[in-house]
């Protein structure tokens, strides 16, 4: 039976032992739920759900003696064999996943930033339409990032440290975080009438951007099959909770 993204983060919550999300990634998923924005996320927690075999995975990893390559050196990264077509789809298969949903997340963002540059909201967009855009695009962007450290990082990070803890991906996270904190209180504010609409204004609050992008593509490279066969088989790509 297929979970509600509000039982997955109910489940997580309620396991003592699982890993805490970064202060930056956790969010307020009730209020997420009350203003109904999180109808369009099950196709991200579906992915999760669907490897069964998540937690063997895990264990295998961890008894896997294969030496991980020193990766500050370009020059000291393994020479390997010319991959297949079926090895690089293995290699390459969470790097496709994870542009499925960064390529959401450039739309929405481009959408909002050029009615900013515009100086007025797409054609046929109420007001309402338009702020229920941003209030989906933080919701989601703050739930994918919380899956990701929740689920995806912690497994990553047994062999590559680009997804321990003080790595380059997780500070983005926190520079991402830090933005769009400051851009979900504007929206906020003028959906509670606090405050009027205005274009300028919200341009100045999406000043973040640079490294939201950045980070979208970073991610995606770091996860691409020439990456990831320098730590895992094939075997290990195709038992990842992705």
């Amino acid at each position: 039976m297929r979970r509600s993204l509000t039982d997955v983060v109910k489940s997580t919550f309620s396991r003592a032992s699982a890993p805490a999300f970064s202060p930056f990634a956790t969010r307020t998923f009730s209020h997420a739920k009350a203003l109904g924005i999180m109808a369009d996320l099950p196709d991200e927690c579906e992915i999760l759900q669907k490897n069964e075999v998540r937690e063997e995975a895990i264990k295998n990893i961890d008894t896997a003696k294969k030496e991980e390559p020193k990766k500050d050196d370009a020059s000291e990264t393994k020479k390997l064999p010319k991959l297949s077509a079926a090895e690089f789809r293995a290699y390459n298969s969470m790097a496709e996943h994870m542009e499925y949903f960064h390529n959401h997340f450039r739309q929405t963002w481009t959408t909002l930033h050029t009615a900013c540059q515009n100086g007025r909201r797409p054609p046929n967009t109420s007001l309402k339409q338009f702020l229920s855009m941003a209030s989906q695009f933080t919701s989601h962007l703050s739930t994918h990032h919380a899956i990701e450290e929740q689920h995806i990082f912690p497994v990553l990070a047994r062999k590559m440290p680009q997804f321990r803890n003080t790595a380059h991906l997780l500070e983005q996270h926190k520079k991402i975080h830090e933005g769009m904190d400051v851009f979900e209180k504007y929206i906020d504010e003028v959906r509670s009438g606090e405050r009027e609409l205005e274009l300028k204004e919200l341009a100045k609050k999406m000043e973040w951007g640079d490294v939201l992008w950045a980070h979208l593509a970073d991610e995606v490279k770091t996860l691409g099959a020439e990456n990831m066969r320098q730590y895992w088989t094939v075997d290990e790509m195709r038992r990842m909770p992705m």
